[in-house]
């Protein structure tokens, strides 16, 4: 008999009872953080309508995207696909039922998002992410754009990784307002899309990717200056305001990056956050703030939080108006590098707080009620079940539990029992 491969699809995340744990943990205290912060769980279904998931995607995302197959269906006429990511089932479910929701609608998802792309190191293709947005009806304040990021700042911080998390900051109608400026609006994606991949490549092979665009050494030179501007607020909304540029786009910009920054400063997080040009996120939902979160002594890691502010995402389905802004932790990524760089606390390997040993079928009774015992006070309780010896048991109740009682006749008898330790 030919024998099935037994090992997951590649890009898939398979874990250890102890690491599942780990991370089992992680994902807890996201969803506790954010409920600390007046978010509301929800869970939208894992399959939608393709022309939902595409209504504001499309490029690359079109390509990845996992269709639902039905029997006797073609690929081409599948309209079903399980969604790549959270955001835009939000603006769906927004839509759907705000009649009932209360708005600025504070919503968290923590759940899993699939993508076709090539698996490598780090990257999967069936992932958890764990999202935390703000949704208002007709307008959404500035402030709500600050309340995000405290909120992710919070939870990383909780992961007690032994090292400073840096939330770097940027406004997108900032960069629009230069490029208007400049004349060259009609080359904006592509300039954000350099702008965006910019760290990933030498200065010299930006410069070369600008003059691609058609665009001369003036106007790059004005652009490298611009994308290399970073620092605390007072300073780069400072040198922003010197430009001399004054188009309403521009001015907007900046002007909400200094509130955004002023209200975090407030929160008491001056020093975890940076404002940097070079952060314009390279989905073209976002129409405003903009921001990713690093860990400054482990750069190569890349970002480990993202988000930002979205004014018409919900455009495709309503003509009302419903902004929002709000971020994702790519939870399955991010274990998976902070694991191979030692930065996470591992769960102990033994999963269960108390194995409990009956050594017949006359102790089995004692063994259940005192395992209701344990588990009514929130501890986790095994049964060894099964005529094996005595050794044999110990062995493997050692391997699985804290500790381990035994129980036999006087131990029923008697209604005490001895407590064994395992190291």
């Amino acid at each position: 008999m030919k024998r099935i491969n037994t090992s997951p699809i590649s890009g898939a995340q398979e874990l250890l009872p102890a690491a599942q744990a780990t991370f089992d943990k992680l994902k807890g205290i996201l969803a506790d953080v954010y409920h600390m912060h007046g978010f509301s769980n929800i869970e939208t279904p894992v399959i939608e309508r393709s022309e939902i998931l595409l209504a504001k995607a499309g490029g690359d995302t079109e390509k990845q995207i996992y269709k639902v197959i039905k029997t006797a269906e073609s690929a081409e006429s599948a309209d079903q696909a399980l969604r790549f990511d959270h955001t835009v089932p939000l603006a769906r479910y927004v839509v759907e039922h705000e009649s009932d929701l209360v708005f600025p609608f504070k919503v968290s998802q923590i759940g899993e998002s699939f993508r076709g792309e090539r698996a490598q190191k780090g990257r999967f293709r069936e992932f958890y992410q764990c999202d935390a947005d703000i949704v208002g009806r007709g307008d959404l304040p500035i402030e709500y754009d600050a309340d995000v990021i405290s909120t992710f700042l919070d939870a990383l911080s909780k992961f007690e990784l032994g090292t400073p998390i840096l939330a770097r900051i940027n406004n997108r109608k900032i960069l629009s307002g230069l490029l208007e400026a400049l004349g060259i609006s009609d080359k904006s994606g592509a300039v954000f899309d350099v702008i965006d991949h910019a760290e990933k490549v030498t200065p010299e092979q930006t410069k070369e990717a600008f003059a691609e665009l058609g665009l001369d050494n003036a106007t790059i030179s004005k652009l490298m200056a611009f994308s290399g501007l970073h620092g605390d607020r007072e300073m780069v909304v400072g040198n922003l305001r010197g430009i001399g540029i004054e188009n309403d786009m521009f001015s907007a910009g900046v002007s909400e990056l200094d509130k955004v920054m002023r209200i975090l400063e407030l929160d008491g997080r001056g020093k975890e956050i940076e404002a940097d040009m070079k952060i314009v996120r390279g989905l073209d939902y976002y129409t405003g703030t903009v921001f990713e979160f690093i860990l400054p002594e482990y750069k190569k890691i890349g970002s480990v939080c993202g988000g930002g502010r979205y004014e018409n995402l919900t455009g495709y389905f309503t003509e009302q108006s419903f902004p929002g802004v709000g971020g994702s932790i790519g939870l399955t990524r991010l274990f998976y590098v902070l694991n191979e760089n030692n930065l996470v606390k591992s769960q102990e390997e033994k999963t269960v707080d108390v194995a409990l040993m009956p050594l017949g079928e006359n102790e089995l009774e004692f063994a259940l009620k005192l395992a209701r015992e344990f588990r009514d006070k929130g501890e986790s309780v095994t049964i060894v079940a099964g005529d094996k010896k005595l050794g044999d048991k110990m062995k493997y109740a050692s391997k699985l539990a804290k500790r381990g009682i035994v129980l036999g006749e006087n131990e029923v008898q008697s209604g005490s029992y001895e407590v064994k330790e395992f190291f």
